[in-house]
C-alpha cells in the first residue's frame, strides 16, 4: 500500500478552521471554501452556516465578528504585498466595503469593545510608511478620527475598557523597550529595558489601575506581572524557570487575567482564576494541548481547539456549566484514513555544551533502519517550533523521512540567554546547531548519514542555503523557501515599518552600515562557489520581507558556475504561498526534488 498521504489533504484548504461564536452566542462563524477559495460562513450557533465573504483571490484567513454582531470584519492583502486592508461584510445583505482604502497602507486592528459596539481601533501607516497611528473607526459610516500619533518609535498600541489608547511599547535607540503610558493627551516612560531583555504589555486590570506586563528584567525567562500604574511594587502572577510566558488568557470582558501560558516541550497553562481549575483539569480528557480560541459574552461556552501531531487539529464546544465538549468539526477530517506519525521532543547538546530541544518525527511504521532525514528549519529566527500537527512533518514522513525540526539558539520561547546566543551567530553557531542535531539523529539510529536534506522558509531558506554554503558534506541537497541570501541586501530592504527595530538587526545580526565584510562572510550569496549540492529555491514575487532579489541573485550567482539549482517563482504570492494551487505545484517540485536526491 502506498503510504504517501496525497498532497491535496495536507496543502490543500482545510474543510473547516478557526470557528468563533458571536458575542451573544447565537451565531457562530468559521472559514471554509468556497468556490475553491477561503471564506468566512455564518449560521446558527452550531448549526448549518452560509457563505457570507466572496473573497475570490487568496482567501479569507483573519477575521472577528463586530461588536455590534451585524458584521464580520477581516483584513485582507493583494498578492502577499502585506498592505493588509480592513474589510467589513454586513450579515443581513452580505456586502463588503474596504473600511481602509488608501493604496501601499497598512491597516493593523488593535482593539474593539462591547460597550461601544459601532467602532474599532485601527492602525493605519498612512501618514508616514515608518509609523502607525492609530485611528478611532465607525462602523456604520466608515469614518475616522485620529486617536494618537504615532512619534516615530512606537510598534504596538493598547487600550482600555473603554477603547482609549493608554499604552504604547516603543523601540529604544539601543534596541531596547519602552512602555508608555497615556495621562490625558500626555506621554510618560512607565517601564524601561536594555536590548537584552524582553518587556511587553497584555492589558489594564478591570479597575484600571494596574497594567498587565511580560518581563525578563532581572531574570532570565519573561514571568507574567501585575505592574500598579502608581509606581507601587510589581506582582508576579506566573512564571517558568525554564519557558518565557508564551501566552495570557484574559476575560474578554471584565479584563480579569485567568491563565499563563508556557511551553517547553508541550503546552503548560497555569490557572490563576480559581473558577477554571476544574474546566483546565477537565480538558485533559480532550488528548492533546488544548487553546481556548472563541468564547461568548456570557462566557458559558467555549471554543477549543484541540492539536496533537498524529491528528488533524479538531475544534469542540465547551459548555462551562456541565463542564462537557462537544465535537464541532476536525480541519482535514479525509486525514483519518491515514496512518499519521507521532513527533517525539528530543533534546540535544550542542558541541559548545547548550542544550538544544526538537522535535522528531518518523516515519508511522518505518521498517527502514536508517532513513533519509529532513532537517526542516524554523523561520523567524526569533520565534519557535512547536509539538502538534505540522503538515510538513506529515507529508515528510509519509515519503518515508524522518523530520527533524530543531529550536536552534536564537530561536524564542526559552530565555533571554538562549535567545542571545543566537546573536550574530546567523551561518555560525545557529548553523552548528543544526549540523549538531544531524549528528544526534544519525547516533540515535534516525537517519542515514548519506541521505540528509535541509529545508526551510524565511530564516530556515537562509539556513538551508548557509547549510550548502558553510557546512559542505552534511547536506546531500536543500530546499529554500523565500531565505534571504544577502544579509546585506535584506537588511536594506526590509518594510519601512520595521525601521524602528532595525537597531535589533545590528544587535542580533550585524550592523549594516559599519559590519558590511561581516554580513559579507555570513551571507551564502558571496560564497556560492562553495555549492556543490542541488538546492531548490522557490519565492513569491510580493515578498515585502524578502525581497524576489535575495532569491534571483543566488540564482543567477549558481548558474553562472554551472551549479544545479531549480527556481519556482511565484507572481502572485508574498512571504509564503497562501493560494492552495501555488502551494500544490510547489509542493509536488519539492516532493520530486528530495525524492531524486535523497533515493538510495
Amino acid at each position: 500500500m502506498d503510504k504517501r498521504i496525497p498532497r491535496e489533504l495536507l496543502f490543500g484548504n482545510p474543510e473547516k478552521a478557526s470557528p468563533k461564536i458571536s458575542p451573544d452566542g447565537r451565531r457562530w462563524a468559521y472559514l471554509a471554501p468556497d468556490e475553491g477559495v477561503l471564506n468566512v460562513w455564518v449560521g446558527p450557533e452550531g448549526g448549518t452556516a452560509r457563505p457570507l465573504t466572496q473573497d475570490r483571490g487568496r482567501g479569507v484567513r483573519n477575521f472577528l465578528w463586530a461588536e455590534d454582531q451585524r458584521s464580520i470584519l477581516y483584513v485582507q492583502d493583494k498578492d502577499g504585498d502585506e498592505n493588509w486592508h480592513l474589510y467589513q461584510t454586513d450579515l443581513e445583505s452580505g456586502q463588503t466595503r474596504d473600511l481602509t482604502p488608501f493604496p501601499g497602507v497598512q491597516a493593523q486592528i488593535v482593539a474593539t469593545e462591547p460597550r461601544l459596539p459601532d467602532q474599532i481601533l485601527v492602525a493605519l501607516n498612512d501618514r508616514d510608511p515608518r509609523a502607525h497611528d492609530v485611528y478611532r473607526v465607525n462602523l456604520t459610516d466608515g469614518a475616522r478620527v485620529l486617536e494618537a500619533r504615532n512619534p516615530g518609535d512606537v510598534i504596538g498600541w493598547l487600550s482600555d475598557k473603554d477603547l482609549r489608547v493608554r499604552a504604547a511599547k516603543a523601540m529604544r535607540p539601543d534596541g531596547g523597550s519602552i512602555i508608555r503610558l497615556r495621562e490625558g493627551e500626555a506621554w510618560r516612560d512607565f517601564l524601561s529595558c536594555g536590548p537584552d531583555d524582553q518587556l511587553g504589555a497584555h492589558g489594564f486590570s478591570p479597575d484600571g489601575k494596574n497594567i498587565y506586563i511580560e518581563s525578563s528584567v532581572g531574570r532570565d525567562t519573561a514571568a507574567l506581572l501585575e505592574a500598579p500604574l502608581d509606581g507601587g511594587p510589581t506582582k508576579i502572577l506566573a512564571e517558568d524557570p525554564e519557558s518565557d510566558l508564551a501566552g495570557v488568557l484574559i476575560h474578554p470582558r471584565d479584563y480579569r487575567v485567568e491563565a499563563a501560558l508556557f511551553e517547553t516541550d508541550r503546552q503548560r497553562w497555569q490557572v490563576l482564576d480559581p473558577a477554571l481549575a476544574a474546566d483546565f483539569a477537565a480538558f485533559s480528557t480532550l488528548d492533546g494541548d488544548v487553546s481556548i480560541v472563541s468564547r461568548d459574552d456570557a462566557d458559558a461556552v467555549w471554543y477549543l481547539l484541540v492539536n496533537r501531531p498524529d491528528r488533524s487539529p479538531s475544534f469542540w464546544r465547551w459548555d462551562r456549566q456541565t463542564r462537557t465538549a462537544r465535537f464541532l468539526f476536525a480541519t482535514r477530517p479525509k486525514l483519518d484514513g491515514w496512518d499519521l506519525a507521532p513527533m517525539e521532543p528530543v533534546a540535544f547538546a550542542a558541541r559548545d555544551g547548550l542544550k538544544i530541544r526538537a522535535y522528531l518525527t518518523r516515519p508511522a511504521g518505518q521498517t527502514i533502519k536508517k532513513p533519509p532525514l529532513v532537517v526542516l528549519v524554523h523561520g523567524g529566527p526569533w520565534v519557535r517550533d512547536h509539538w502538534g500537527f505540522h503538515p510538513e512533518a506529515q507529508w515528510l514522513a509519509s515519503l518515508g523521512f524522518s523530520c527533524l525540526q530543531v529550536n536552534y539558539r536564537g530561536s524564542a520561547g526559552f530565555g533571554k540567554n538562549f535567545l542571545h546566543a543566537g546573536d550574530r551567530e546567523w551561518g555560525a553557531k545557529m548553523q552548528d546547531d543544526l549540523t549538531d542535531a544531524v549528528n544526534w539523529a544519525v547516533a540515535a539510529g534516525a537517519a542515514d548519514p548519506a541521505r540528509v536534506a535541509i529545508y526551510g522558509g524565511s530564516y530556515g531558506g537562509y539556513a538551508a542555503l548557509a547549510g550548502a554554503a558553510f557546512t559542505p558534506g552534511v547536506y546531500r541537497c536543500a530546499v529554500d523557501v523565500v531565505g534571504p541570501s544577502n544579509l546585506i541586501t535584506l537588511i536594506r530592504s526590509i518594510p519601512p515599518y520595521w525601521e524602528p527595530m532595525k537597531r535589533i538587526f545590528d544587535l542580533r545580526v550585524g550592523a549594516v552600515d559599519t559590519e558590511e565584510d561581516f554580513l559579507k562572510s555570513r551571507s551564502p550569496f558571496f560564497h556560492a562557489e562553495r555549492i556543490d549540492i542541488p538546492l531548490l529555491i522557490a519565492q513569491g514575487a510580493n515578498d515585502p520581507r524578502v525581497k524576489q532579489a535575495e532569491s534571483e541573485q543566488i540564482v543567477a550567482a549558481l548558474r553562472a558556475k554551472d551549479r544545479p539549482v531549480e527556481y519556482l517563482l511565484f507572481a502572485d504570492e508574498g512571504h509564503g504561498f497562501a493560494k492552495p494551487e501555488n502551494r500544490l505545484k510547489f509542493y509536488s517540485a519539492a516532493e520530486a526534488f528530495l525524492a531524486r536526491h535523497l533515493s538510495a
